[in-house]
């Protein structure tokens, strides 16, 4: 269990160690509860749990609304609080997309961190993988590149050129080029799509 006193410390415990759940206080020193709540949904599907002293109805559906998936009015217990963890991890649980995403002879799981070409593993830097696993999880899809920017390197702008680079070394290791593309093709001015190998 981690836990981070501001907002901002937070967001960076989220994306450098994605957690299973997130317990988020409104009353937090750097940043109101609610604008930290979306600033986590920007970055993370995690399920929150708001932990709030108010009570108001019209607060609280209004949290719900911003991505919340339950809230705990103080004080409670902690047996209370395990009670609705509990609840919103079987949820996500149930929830959550396929763990092993397959494109043609492509399979990317997931939790382990893996993917392999036809049984044959594929060695990715941590970049890479994250790539990949976007991409395939969005396959027959274009995907623009301020979409990756955002999404794979959590930044709101940057070079075109970082993402052009990761592309080359996957299609590198994916057996491919991009004058011969067999699983990701390039949209001109729009982004990049994975498909299946059409042979």
């Amino acid at each position: 269990m981690r836990s981070a006193g501001r907002a901002l410390d937070a967001l960076r415990e989220i994306t450098q160690h994605p957690p299973d759940a997130v317990i988020l206080d409104l009353g937090l020193p750097d940043l109101d509860g609610s604008e930290a709540l979306k600033m986590v949904r920007s970055v993370s599907s995690v399920p929150v749990i708001v932990a709030t002293a108010r009570d108001n109805e019209a607060e609280i559906v209004r949290l719900l609304e911003a991505g919340a998936d339950d809230y705990l009015v103080k004080p409670f217990s902690g047996d209370h609080l395990n009670a609705r963890l509990d609840a919103v991890l079987r949820r996500a649980r149930a929830a959550s997309p396929p763990q092993i995403v397959r494109v043609g002879e492509l399979a990317v799981d997931l939790n382990r961190r893996e993917a392999t070409v036809g049984g044959t593993p594929l060695t990715l830097t941590r970049r890479e993988f994250d790539l990949l696993a976007y991409l395939a999880a969005r396959a027959d899809r274009v995907v623009s590149r301020k979409e990756l920017l955002t999404e794979v390197w959590q930044q709101s702008y940057g070079d075109d050129q970082t993402i052009d680079v990761h592309l080359s070394w996957l299609r590198r290791k994916l057996g491919e080029s991009a004058s011969s593309p067999r699983y990701l093709h390039t949209v001109r001015g729009v982004g990049v799509m994975l498909v299946a190998p059409s042979s």
